[in-house]
């Protein structure tokens, strides 16, 4: 599968931003905050950060927010954002490679990652390298979409929602890049983290079952 280039994404930091705030990834970004805890006192590091707003949910507990993108724009919006907020001492904000992060063994407490490991040419690379950098006992946090994403459900999830303008649009763009990348079930996604010594994996579907979060956590010992 195609490598993806940060400049495809340079130019989508508005539409990214919108999408964001609406009102479905909104409450889908809740559930993944409610499902984490408390971020008190952990190095949070978010995977494909976009411009910010999951790490923005947890920013006044967490002692370090670092965000990576392979985007430069949404990098920088990011930033922008966290200075808004008054957060710049705290946080952190690269341009990095899913699959090929720049961070130590054993750097954060929480690994996030939304709308983006189904991206990757590789997405058991990118996992690999969530669980790299995350300390023992640490937890990874994944929203992917799940075999029943198309573009016919989210039309039809969509219609029964009342979703339409702006939210309908980026839906039914997510869903047409899903089916064109990865789809994971239940049972897959169970069995790639297991084989990743993951422990303590639990699935909450969300969007009527399109998309799945994932949570897990890291286990004494693992594969490098």
């Amino acid at each position: 599968m195609r490598k993806m280039n940060g400049e495809e994404f340079d130019e989508l930091v508005s539409f990214f931003d919108s999408m964001a705030r609406t009102s479905w990834l909104k409450q889908i970004h809740d559930t993944l905050k409610e499902m984490t805890g408390l971020w008190n006192g952990k190095d949070v590091l978010d995977v494909g950060c976009g411009t910010g707003r999951l790490l923005l949910r947890g920013a006044e507990e967490a002692n370090r927010l670092v965000g990576v993108d392979l985007s430069s724009e949404m990098v920088k919006a990011s930033i922008q954002q966290f200075f808004y907020h008054e957060l710049s001492g705290k946080s952190e904000f690269l341009v990095a490679d899913a699959e090929k992060l720049p961070f130590k063994d054993d750097s954060f407490d929480l690994a996030l990652s939304t709308c983006v490991m189904f991206l990757l040419p590789d997405p058991v690379q990118g996992i690999k390298e969530m669980c790299r950098v995350l300390k023992t006992g640490g937890q990874i946090a994944m929203l992917n979409p799940s075999e029943k994403m198309s573009q016919e459900t989210a039309v039809q999830y969509a219609k029964e929602k009342g979703i339409s303008g702006f939210e309908r649009i980026a839906l039914l763009k997510w869903s047409n890049v899903s089916t064109k990348r990865h789809r994971y079930t239940t049972e897959e996604m169970t069995e790639l983290l297991e084989n990743l010594q993951f422990t303590e994996i639990s699935h909450s579907e969300v969007l009527g079952g399109l998309a799945i979060i994932t949570i897990a956590k890291k286990k004494e010992t693992t594969l490098k």
